[in-house]
């Protein structure tokens, strides 16, 4: 079993920046495939960012691409959501998740989630 923890959430102005990280416990994440999703008040959760288990190939959903970039320290059993430029509509829960399958899609662990808000 992988258990995650996310941290680093909080209330932000528009235009600043957060780092969420993902720390895992149980077992090591260095075969993971690993992922950040949010969710907003009445829609549903929405993939934002996924990263390979060595960091080698790296995925964005369009509206974050080129604010939000992905990490990960294996060796720290952590990945990381750098968050820059942030807008209003990036208010949501985010949780992040992982996974041993090969697709992007499909997740087996999910952490309990951060809030993250971002005032105009």
């Amino acid at each position: 079993q992988v258990q995650l923890a996310e941290s680093g959430g909080g209330l932000v102005q528009a235009g600043g920046s957060l780092r969420l990280s993902c720390a895992a416990s149980g077992r090591s994440i260095s075969n993971y495939r690993m992922g950040w999703f949010r969710q907003a008040p009445g829609k549903e959760r929405e993939f934002v960012s996924g990263i390979t288990w060595n960091g080698g190939v790296t995925r964005y959903a369009d509206s974050v691409k080129g604010r939000f970039t992905i990490s990960r320290d294996n060796a720290k059993n952590t990945v990381y959501l750098q968050m820059n430029n942030l807008k209003p509509e990036d208010t949501a829960v985010y949780y992040c998740a992982a996974t041993i399958r090969a697709g992007w899609d499909e997740y087996d662990y999910w952490g309990q989630g951060t809030q993250v808000t971002v005032s105009s």
